[in-house]
């Protein structure tokens, strides 16, 4: 990955969160504030307004202000979560304008693990998480088996939305929805399912 295809990546992300954030504040006025398609929105566009007005010299930078982006502009928990996220992605990233496969499995890993910091979830309390964790496990699987980017990106998307649509039977042990207790049973998570928006992005600007 290029710098050129970070950013393409992110203002593909941003399109596609713009394009779902009716969807994503559906999902979440069902069991959270209903807000976070409209703070997605916020964050991504404030992602764009940095893309546009940045010269980058390194992959990893482009996350890191990215995600510097999101914090200072999303209100509740998606802003520190991505944005956590993406920081932690880009600083593990080595210096340069090119990483490799290997280095991008290191950083989703990175990324994961600030997301588990900060929040506290783990697979299985219906989060974001639950749609990050078998991304990532789908495409580090991938790379390991000598897959192209293209190649890993489409599982990793497939397997996220897949997460995403498993969040439907889950009752919620972390955030606004656990307040819900078993009511939230029965309804998508909308923190996986803009994850699996973001990855499926990837998927998208990478496909042949």
């Amino acid at each position: 990955m290029d710098v050129a295809l970070a950013i393409t990546w992110l203002r593909a992300a941003a399109e596609a969160v713009t394009a779902d954030a009716d969807e994503l504040t559906r999902l979440d006025s069902a069991i959270g504030d209903g807000d976070h398609g409209v703070n997605m929105r916020r964050g991504f566009t404030a992602v764009t307004a940095v893309l546009d007005a940045t010269e980058f010299t390194g992959v990893g930078d482009v996350f890191v202000r990215a995600g510097t982006a999101l914090i200072s502009k999303v209100g509740g928990a998606a802003g520190p979560l991505y944005g956590s996220a993406f920081r932690a992605f880009g600083k593990t990233l080595p210096a340069g304008p090119e990483v490799g496969l290997a280095d991008l499995v290191t950083a989703l890993h990175a990324g994961l693990d600030a997301v588990t910091r900060l929040g506290g979830a783990a697979p299985g309390d219906k989060t974001l998480v639950d749609a990050y964790r078998p991304a990532l496990t789908a495409f580090e699987e991938a790379v390991a088996g000598g897959a192209a980017l293209a190649e890993a990106a489409a599982g990793a998307a497939r397997a996220a939305g897949d997460g995403a649509r498993a969040t439907i039977s889950m009752t919620a042990r972390k955030g606004r929805a656990s307040y819900l207790g078993d009511r939230s049973a029965g309804h998508q998570d909308p923190g996986a399912t803009s994850t699996w928006l973001i990855f499926q992005a990837l998927a998208d600007v990478t496909a042949p």
